[in-house]
């Protein structure tokens, strides 16, 4: 019986799956269950904080970050080639200049009219049309473009750095930043 890693009594060498260069993203099984069983409550309690915020008004920027860290979990799990294959991941840049557009466009179309920026139509004492109990006001298209924006730019950012990563380390598995180490301690070797 060959020698395991330190500090595992009795292991081999092959009983260690980081041993294996091969073996994909240095994450267990479970791991990996419970990333993919948290996207979607992440990416529903950000619809939830984007729609009815801290104060009854939305919040884009918290529900973008609470998106993006759901993203970042995936990344994180599975690996740059697996969490691309997700469509928010896919679209997220582009998403994010939707919102800037949308957000420049909130802020500027008052300006047309005479009024302030960021004047907000209806205006207050005017009939609000709702949508169950969401007011369809223009403050609410705004926090759609900081959700977009905001939840693009952090999963375009990620993307770059793994991206940046995979190409500085050469070995990295799946975009990890887990260099292919023979498995005895917690530092890798990159080829």
């Amino acid at each position: 019986m060959s020698p395991g890693p330190p500090g595992v009594p009795g292991a081999t060498p092959d009983a260690n799956p980081r041993a294996d260069p091969d073996a994909g993203p240095a994450t267990g099984v479970m791991a990996r269950k419970v990333a993919r069983l948290l996207l979607l409550p992440a990416l529903i309690v950000a619809a939830g904080i984007l729609v009815k915020g801290y104060a009854e008004s939305g919040d884009g920027f918290s529900a973008g970050v609470v998106a993006a860290l759901g993203v970042l979990l995936q990344y994180l799990a599975f690996g740059r080639e697996e969490a691309e294959k997700l469509p928010v991941v896919r679209y997220a840049v582009p998403l994010a200049f939707v919102g800037l557009l949308a957000s420049i466009g909130v802020a500027a179309v008052p300006l047309l009219f005479g009024d302030a920026i960021l004047t907000h139509y209806p205006p207050s004492g005017s009939k609000v049309v709702y949508l169950g109990t969401l007011e369809l006001i223009t403050a609410v298209l705004f926090d759609v473009g900081v959700f977009l924006l905001v939840f693009g730019f952090a999963v375009g950012t990620v993307a770059v750095f793994v991206r940046a990563g995979e190409s500085a380390g050469g070995g990295d598995q799946a975009g990890t930043g887990v260099g292919r180490g023979d498995g005895r301690s917690g530092e890798g070797t990159t080829e």
